[in-house]
């Protein structure tokens, strides 16, 4: 059983206080499908008992495939850590040796990160894949939440910053953007994805 290094993987250091979502590709020979099913429900049993979990799923690229996908979300990279680096996951693993072999792992934070459709451990498993929703519909609910807080952060600045249409152009991009920016991220786009979250993942 092949477990890589994260770093030899192409995973990127993660942003604090984001939510981190875990992609792994695994092989597993179809005589040993029995025992993948049960090792991989009692590795999400374990982890649904970790600091920090969010969810987890797997899923079969096809009938009969050796392909297997596996998804685990954790509340912050901090946590992610704690459990990956655990005495625990470590004997869990090591359960699986000979079964599974694994071929890449991935870390997501980011735009993917607020659009993805959460995964929930009891899901079952033909509908455990995280959705990410087309670029367009992404595209425009960032805009719909860019647009407003940028509208008001004008206004309230033209109001209450003297001279403020005398600065120059560079000076108030560099300053909106360092406000907005962390506001877009930790509050607007989070509550933007949740209500539209029926619309975001409609077929």
């Amino acid at each position: 059983m092949a477990h890589h290094d994260q770093a030899a993987n192409g995973s990127v250091p993660t942003p604090a206080g984001q939510p981190v979502t875990v992609s792994i590709h695994r092989i597993v020979h179809p005589d040993h499908v029995p025992e993948v099913t049960r090792w991989v429900q009692s590795g999400v049993n374990l982890a649904n008992r970790w600091d920090g979990f969010l969810g987890s799923g797997w899923i079969r690229a096809a009938e009969g495939s050796r392909d297997w996908h596996m998804l685990y979300r954790f509340a912050d990279a901090e946590r992610l850590a704690a459990w990956e680096q655990s005495a625990e996951r470590r004997d869990w693993l090591a359960q699986g040796t000979g079964l599974v072999e694994e071929l890449r792992y991935q870390q997501r934070t980011g735009i993917e990160g607020w659009f993805e459709d959460p995964v929930r451990v009891d899901e079952p498993a033909d509908v455990a894949a995280a959705v990410v929703p087309p670029r367009w519909k992404q595209a425009t609910s960032i805009w719909l939440g860019f647009f407003p807080v940028n509208l008001l952060f004008t206004a309230l600045f033209t109001y209450l910053v003297p001279g403020w249409d005398d600065v120059q152009l560079v000076l108030k991009v560099l300053i909106s953007t360092l406000i907005l920016t962390p506001i877009m991220a930790y509050w607007v786009l989070p509550w933007v994805t949740r209500r539209l979250h029926g619309w975001l993942h409609r077929a």
